[in-house]
């Protein structure tokens, strides 16, 4: 093709941009920038913010056309190396488009396919769904007998099944007289919570199905399960399609007021997730769409206002007020959800402003109000939430964390995927690392169980001082000066996927001392609310909670001293609380219970949160002793100080 060709193909006022080395290429207008370019392309870029200018993981590098972007804003000057700036890298999420580029994406900046482990395990329950089924033979009418086919119908149920006072979906009830009489008066009545009849199938039909979802932050995993049995048939998991629009929940929202289109973009898209995970359950049960009669789901109260399509700008604002407590429930077609058109969708009630449905589904897992000892339940993930409490009363309180222990704010960190480094050992007499990734590839950065262990080790060889402050007086190798200050380098380039040293520098270590020291923030607050000193039982739930080291997590003051044989992990109990309330009104009606026992608690309006939150940014705090530790402590190098 000659190039007055292609420029005769070319759309007014719009420019080419090229990503390298896939090759992708489209046509964009000057009021986007290359981060906007990549998402439309489907080009794997990180965006851990965004597109909110501080995460600095969208480097890309301008091969042509360099004059043909906006100017580099301050944040890149700020966030980008003095050698990278002279390399011609920009951040992709600053470049305005405004001629013709082409962009290379270098490995460090590919956004990997998460590897989303939420364990499924066994959870009794006893069997009572909302969605039953009931088989009625019925007496054809007659002239003696001309009652209408619904009254009919409803007659039976009654009398068969003492079901009284049932409704009749209208789309079921169209469709009525013709299925009667294919089943030749013989037919199975699927029926909602004893008052709506949501189906009528010709014959005898036994199996019902239901769609348990945990809508996270960063992920989303659905458990399709069998009524009648309880039985779990399928599980899919999947990246949560909301996150190149923000990692947080907070990028979310003020996505939503920055864009008169935002919220119906993050809407659709988790629309488009869970209906990929009902086509892919139903595959692989061998079911059609019209067999799932029901979807229980939980998340925290954005992603549960994004779901349904609720404004959550106010969310953002205090006194942060969600738009409705209450459980939800709606037909799937309000929604466009592929599942049988007059089932139902049912979320979970929310506590508070950041403590959502899925701190709901945690507690109905967990059961803290049935014992007497003292727990304190940590979700860590994305939002890190806390309940504290026993059999007397239960506190709750919300904490940002999860960003920078999922690599947010570290400078190689990184999701969960593979060649992602998960497991770290420092010898604290020669500095040397041992390490694991995940599916053993060549490391490519460091995710959320690698960023404890690697501050626990480096804080137990002496490389991390209890201030914080990375050792500038030790000597090794390891440890040079940086433009971020001092790091310390866990894997040499050598070993790497990405072709440069894997550091944890000065500002990770910050980043990480500000994030466990909310969450240790968090609990003391909620102990001094509750009147103890001490806890009992420390229960870390969500998929990552699963994956950390326990010792490693207490070494780095993540939660306050407790035996580490009471210190259990139970995987990812919001999904297991969805999963429980698909298979018992009774679990329905406790969530609905303990979503108004629950007392929030707002840490930044107590008056000791700044004081203990800056004792808390010690490692692992700056006054509060760890007895179960000591093993620890008794052989930490001399410049550590009394722990």
């Amino acid at each position: 093709m000659t190039s007055s060709n292609v420029e005769n193909t070319r759309p007014p006022n719009k420019h080419l941009v090229v990503f390298q080395p896939s090759g992708r290429r489209e046509y964009f207008s000057s009021s986007q920038t290359l981060l906007d370019a990549a998402k439309e392309l489907g080009v794997p870029i990180e965006s851990v913010c965004g597109g909110e200018r501080w995460c600095a993981k969208c480097k890309v590098i301008i091969e042509r056309g360099m004059e043909n972007l906006s100017p580099l804003t301050l944040e890149e000057k700020q966030l980008l190396r003095d050698e990278e700036l002279n390399s011609n890298y920009r951040l992709a999420c600053c470049s305005e488009i405004r001629g013709d580029v082409v962009a290379l994406v270098p490995e460090v900046s590919k956004a990997a396919v998460q590897v989303v482990r939420k364990p499924v395990r066994e959870i009794p329950v006893k069997l009572d769904p909302a969605v039953k089924k009931y088989y009625v033979e019925l007496k054809p009418p007659s002239l003696q007998d001309p009652l209408g086919d619904l009254d009919r119908l409803l007659e039976a149920l009654r009398d068969s099944y003492g079901l009284d006072g049932l409704n009749i979906d209208y789309s079921v009830l169209r469709e009525l007289p013709s299925t009667l009489r294919e089943g030749n008066w013989k037919v199975t009545v699927t029926v909602w919570d004893s008052r709506e009849i949501i189906r009528v199938e010709p014959g005898l039909v036994k199996e019902a199905y239901g769609l348990a979802v945990d809508i996270g932050t960063t992920t989303v995993v659905g458990y399709l399960l069998e009524l009648s049995t309880g039985k779990l048939v399928s599980v899919y998991s999947m990246m949560n399609p909301q996150v190149p629009f923000g990692e947080d929940v907070m990028s979310r929202i003020s996505y939503t007021i920055a864009n008169p289109d935002g919220l119906e973009k993050l809407h659709s898209k988790i629309l488009t997730g869970i209906n990929l995970i009902l086509l892919n359950t139903a595959r692989d049960a061998g079911i059609t769409y019209d067999d799932i009669y029901e979807i229980v789901l939980v998340g925290n109260t954005c992603m549960h206002h994004l779901f349904l399509k609720l404004d959550p700008q106010f969310l953002g604002r205090s006194p942060f007020p969600p738009t409705v407590h209450r459980a939800v429930n709606l037909k799937p077609r309000e929604l466009g959800l592929n599942m049988w058109k007059a089932g139902n969708v049912h979320f979970l009630p929310v506590e508070a402003g950041f403590v959502g449905a899925d701190n709901v589904g945690v507690l109905i897992t967990v059961e803290p109000w049935k014992k007497s000892e003292v727990q304190l339940i940590i979700d860590i993930g994305t939002n890190g939430e806390l309940v504290l409490g026993n059999n007397t009363r239960l506190l709750s309180a919300s904490c940002a964390t999860g960003p920078a222990f999922e690599g947010a704010h570290m400078k190689y960190g990184m999701r969960a995927a593979p060649g992602a480094i998960e497991r770290v050992k420092i010898d604290p007499d020669s500095m040397e690392v041992e390490y694991e990734t995940i599916e053993g590839e060549k490391a490519r950065g460091i995710c959320g169980s690698g960023i404890i262990e690697a501050m626990a080790e480096m804080f137990k060889a002496g490389v991390i001082l209890k201030n914080g402050n990375i050792n500038k007086d030790l000597r090794s190798p390891r440890l040079r000066q940086g433009e971020d200050g001092y790091e310390f380098i866990l894997v040499p380039k050598e070993e790497t996927a990405i072709g440069a040293d894997i550091v944890v520098t000065q500002k990770d270590v910050r980043a990480i001392q500000l994030a466990k020291g909310a969450m240790y923030t968090g609990a003391k607050i909620l102990m001094k609310h509750f009147g103890v000193r001490e806890l009992d039982e420390v229960v870390l739930a969500g998929a990552f909670g699963s994956y950390i080291d326990r010792e490693a997590s207490m070494a780095i003051g993540l939660f306050p001293d407790c035996d580490l044989a009471k210190v259990k992990a139970v995987g990812n109990a919001a999904g297991d609380g969805a999963r429980l309330a698909l298979l018992s009104r009774e679990k329905r009606e406790e969530a609905y219970e303990v979503a108004k026992k629950v007392k929030y608690v707002e840490l930044t309006v107590d008056p000791s949160f700044q004081s203990e939150f800056m004792k808390s940014m010690f490692f692992p705090h700056k006054e509060d002793p760890f007895p179960h530790l000591n093993h620890l402590w008794d052989n930490m190098p001399k410049q550590q100080g009394k722990v």
